[in-house]
C-alpha cells in the first residue's frame, strides 16, 4: 500500500484519519485541517496510508511545535496513530523511519515526543519508541516522559519547560485547555459544559490560539488538559459518561 504526504490543496478533499465518518466532529474536523494548514507553512508534515484507515504520523520543527518542550533543532512528533487492523504490520516502523529521514535531510540534531510511562489513551506505546532507540531525557508529573532520539551528541538534551510542570491553574470547577490538534478536544466540550452545568459546576474552555500560547501552558500535552478545583486531573478526552462519573465522584470532593 502507498503512503501519501498531505500538501494544503489536498486537505480540501481528503480526510486526516481522524474522526472517520464521525457526522458530530466535521466541525472539529474542519478546524484541524485549517489548523494543518497553518501549520504546513512552518514546516509540518502529515504523512499517512493512502487508505481510508487510521495510519499516520504528524511531525514539525520543535521550535514551531504548540508543545511546552524546549528542543531546538528537534523535531517533535505530534501523533504517530495505527489502529485496527493495520497493528503489527509494520506501518508504524515505516512511519517513524520516513520521520528520522526527513529530520535528518534537514540537518536537524534529533526526535522529540511526548508519551506516559504507562499505557493511557491518546498517548503512544512507550515500548515501541524505546525498542526504537528512544531515551527518556525528562519527565513531568502526574505520568509524562520527554523521549528522544538523538544522533548528535554535542546537541543539547531536550526538556520540559518549567511551566509544563505546574500542573495547576486558578481558576474553580472544571477548566480546559485544548488545541485544535486533536477533533476529539473541541468536539466533545459542548457534552463536557452541559454536564458541568447541570451540576452546578464552573466550565470554562480555553483554546490555545498561538504557539507561544501553548509553549507556555501548565500541563506537557497540550491537546487536551483537563482541570478541577485547580489541579491537574487528565489528558484524557473522556465520553461524557465517564465524565459525569467522575463528577458524581471523587470530583464533587475536591
Amino acid at each position: 500500500m502507498e503512503m501519501v504526504e498531505m500538501t494544503p490543496e489536498m486537505l480540501d478533499r481528503e480526510h486526516i484519519c481522524c474522526a472517520l465518518g464521525a457526522k458530530s466532529y466535521e466541525e472539529a474536523v474542519h478546524g484541524k485541517k485549517n489548523w494543518l494548514k497553518d501549520r504546513m507553512t512552518e514546516g509540518l508534515v502529515f504523512y499517512r496510508l493512502d487508505e481510508r484507515a487510521k495510519v499516520f504520523i504528524e511531525y514539525l520543527p520543535a521550535e514551531a511545535a504548540w508543545v511546552p518542550v524546549d528542543a531546538p533543532n528537534y523535531m517533535m512528533i505530534n501523533c504517530l496513530w495505527v489502529s485496527g487492523k493495520y497493528k503489527g504490520q509494520g506501518y508504524g516502523r515505516l512511519l517513524l523511519e520516513h520521520c528520522i529521514e526527513d529530520a535528518r535531510n534537514r540537518g536537524m540534531d534529533g526526535i522529540v515526543h511526548v508519551l506516559s510511562g504507562k499505557k493511557l489513551p491518546y498517548l503512544s506505546d512507550r515500548k515501541f519508541f524505546l525498542h526504537h532507540g528512544f531515551r527518556v531525557m525528562d519527565e513531568a508529573g502526574p505520568y509524562y516522559e520527554l523521549a528522544v532520539l538523538k544522533w548528535n551528541a554535542a546537541a543539547p538534551d531536550p526538556i520540559f519547560r518549567d511551566t509544563a510542570k505546574s500542573l495547576t491553574v486558578d481558576e474553580p470547577g472544571v477548566v480546559i485547555y485544548y488545541t485544535p490538534q486533536c477533533p476529539f478536544a473541541s468536539g466533545i466540550l459542548p457534552e463536557w459544559k452541559q454536564a458541568a452545568e447541570e451540576r452546578g459546576i464552573p466550565f470554562g474552555a480555553y483554546p490555545f490560539r498561538t504557539r507561544e500560547e501553548a509553549q507556555g501552558a501548565p500541563a506537557p500535552w497540550t491537546t487536551f488538559a483537563f482541570f478541577y478545583n485547580g489541579r491537574y486531573i487528565s489528558h484524557e478526552m473522556m465520553s461524557r459518561g465517564k465524565f459525569e462519573k467522575y463528577l458524581d465522584g471523587m470530583g464533587k470532593d475536591q
